[in-house]
């Protein structure tokens, strides 16, 4: 019995921290772009951001109103231009992890994708964060080429 939870465990941590995801990473000038943070005065900019290493190995599908827009590696991020309203993401790894938020035009929001042991891969959970959090989570992460 505790063979079998010791290599349980271990290929837990190895899914956590292990592997080599790889998702279609955007450009270098694309990158800086979204980098500057500007919106154009009809949309907001919603980023979703994955700033940690921690489940390097782990991709994890986000959606947006029940679309596919892309999938998080570690230290990477989708900006996504939508119209103002309600908006409904998505993201999932063990478990789903679901946020709504209310868009204006003309902001910029940021949404953390928290990475968090789980029992057999990686858990996540999405949660909008301030301004300044947002911006340098996004600063260490790269753009990925969305859906």
């Amino acid at each position: 019995m505790f063979k079998q939870l010791t290599f349980t465990a271990l290929l837990a941590l190895t899914a956590l921290t292990g592997g080599c995801a790889s998702v279609k990473m955007a450009d270098e000038n694309q990158d800086a772009q979204a980098k500057t943070f500007q919106v154009t005065p009809d949309k907001a900019n919603i980023y979703v951001y994955r700033n940690e290493s921690m489940g390097a190995g782990v991709k994890m599908p986000v959606t947006l109103n029940g679309k596919p827009v892309g999938q998080t590696v570690a230290k990477s991020y989708l900006m996504l231009a939508v119209p103002a309203g309600q908006q409904t993401l998505v993201s999932s790894a063990e478990n789903d992890s679901e946020l709504k938020l209310t868009a204006e035009a003309g902001k910029n929001y940021f949404v953390w994708q928290e990475v968090k042991v789980g029992f057999i891969k990686a858990r996540n959970n999405l949660q909008v964060v301030d301004d300044k959090t947002g911006r340098a989570g996004v600063a260490e992460s790269k753009l990925i080429q969305a859906q």
